[in-house]
This record gives C-alpha cells, structure tokens and sequence, in this order.
C-alpha cells in the first residue's frame, strides 16, 4: 500500500571504512521542487553529482539541507607518520642552533616537539575510503528521512481524512435541507413564474428559456453529486497515488468551485452556513497538502 509522505524531516547517517568515519546529516523542509543544498568535505566535492543522484533515487521533493564530514577518529588520528629525513633534519637544526648559541644544555623531549612540523605529519584522509563511508552514510541519512517523513504523512492522512469526513457529513446535510427547503423554494418560484408569465405573455419561447433558467438557479442537485464524486476521488488518491500532492491540488479547487456555486444558488441560510464550513474545510485542507511529497 502506498502511504503518504510529508516534504519535512531529518535524517542523520554514520559509517566507517576502514580508519574513516563519515556523518551524514540530512534536514528536509517544504518545497514543491527538489532544491539540493551540500555542505561536502573538499577532498570530495568532485562527487557532488554522483551523491545528487543517489539523493533523487529516495527524494522527489522538498528543500533538502546536506551536511557531510568526514574525519579520521582521535584514537587513529594520533597514530602519526613520522619522517625520517625530516627528523634528522630538526635534529641538524637543533644541533647547529646549539652550537651557534654556545648552549650546553641537553636536548630535551619538548625542544624536539617544538619542531614537529618538520618531521610530523597527519594520516592523510584517502578520498577512495571517504566516497564509499559518505554513501554508506548517506544512504542511512536517507532511509531515516523518508521514515519520519513517512511518519509525518500518516499523521497529515489521519488530519485529511477527518476533515473529508466533515465535508461529506456536512454536503449530505445540504441535499437534506435542499429537499426541506422545496417549499421555500417553490413559493419563491411560483413567484418569480408568474411575474416572467406577465413579462412574456407575447413570447412563449423566451418564457420557457427564462423558466429554465430559473429552475437552474436554484437547484443544486448537480453540484452535490459533483461534490460528492471528488470527495470519493480524494479518498482513492490518498491511499494509493503516487503523485498524490499534486493529484490532491486539484480535486481541492475542483471541490471549492462547487462549494462556491451551492452558496451562491441556495435560498437557505443553513445551507449558506453550512457551505461555508465545507470552504473552511477546504481551505485547511489545501494548507496541509502543499505539505505532501
């Protein structure tokens, strides 16, 4: 069963090869585009393409955050390369500076040290090692987002489904007040017939076509079947569509527009209230699902 999925989240991935330590770390916010923003270890920014296409394989929307580092741990980091050629050289150093300064005095441990950068250097990060623990890292990252998403997305599918359910409680309340209100209805009809049956006494086509016009003007049987008809395509949409934001978009404003034609041809303020709630409905609805991968 496909589920809903929220366009916010996080997601935060660690992996290790070899002595390299990669941290992925993923935040997820609303947009309707895929927009990729990196913050990559410069030893790899030449993969940013290859890691945007492996974002795209999980992500198909939303305004994504990517933050990468990588290191070499603090137990492995001290494990350093010592030079040879370069310790005999600060040793020569030492000596001759020894010498020029006419100072007898032992060469000591911290004097040594003092001149490390000479013949001292850091494990160097491998950019090999680094790609394959970024992608480890990155794939975990991502899995973890589209889980939160995911759960984002049940918790906007419960808020959708109850707010459905509202308007379809109060759109078979209007077609119940539309068959009570056929008096109400009728009277003003009977009304406005007989004044078009004076206007057109002489002109029995244009009194039929105004007629119908009237009759058209206050029945909104069609609309509600309308109504109705979305409100089943918005409940298949959710469970199982994989565009369903955008899909969801559209049978929305689909909806609003027959709302706005029930209020606009009723003749009873309860219906008029009453399609006010279903717009007020709508309405939230339309702010949730811009939130819908």
């Amino acid at each position: 069963d496909l589920m809903l999925s929220s366009r916010t989240g996080m997601g935060r991935g660690i992996s290790q090869v070899g002595e390299l330590v990669a941290e992925t770390e993923i935040k997820s916010l609303n947009n309707r585009f895929l927009d990729l923003s990196f913050r990559l270890p410069r030893e790899v920014s030449i993969n940013e393409f290859e890691l945007r296409n492996e974002i795209k394989k999980y992500i198909k929307r939303g305004k994504l955050s990517v933050t990468i580092k990588v290191q070499i741990p603090q137990s492995e980091k001290f494990k350093t390369i010592i030079d040879n050629d370069g310790l005999n050289n600060a040793l020569e150093l030492l000596k001759t500076l020894q010498k020029a300064a006419n100072i007898k005095d032992e060469l000591s441990i911290d004097t040594l040290l003092s001149l490390q950068q000479f013949y001292l250097t850091d494990k160097e990060i491998d950019s090999d090692e680094s790609i394959e623990a970024i992608k480890f890292s990155l794939i975990e990252a991502l899995n973890e987002l589209k889980k939160m998403r995911l759960q984002e997305g049940a918790e906007l599918e419960k808020d959708l489904d109850e707010r459905i359910s509202n308007i379809e409680i109060n759109t078979i309340k209007i077609e119940g007040i539309s068959k009570k209100s056929v008096e109400e209805y009728y009277n003003k009809f009977i009304d406005r017939a007989n004044q078009l049956a004076k206007d057109y006494v002489n002109d029995d086509d244009r009194f039929r076509t105004e007629l119908a016009l009237l009759i058209e003007k206050y029945d909104t049987t069609e609309e509600i079947v309308r109504l109705k008809s979305h409100i089943k395509l918005f409940r298949d949409t959710i469970a199982d569509d994989s565009e369903a934001g955008r899909k969801l978009n559209f049978i929305v404003q689909e909806m609003n527009r027959e709302a706005n034609t029930i209020n606009s041809k009723s003749v009873s303020t309860e219906i008029l209230h009453t399609g006010i709630l279903i717009k007020e409905e709508l309405e939230k609805i339309r702010e949730q699902i811009q939130n819908i991968e």
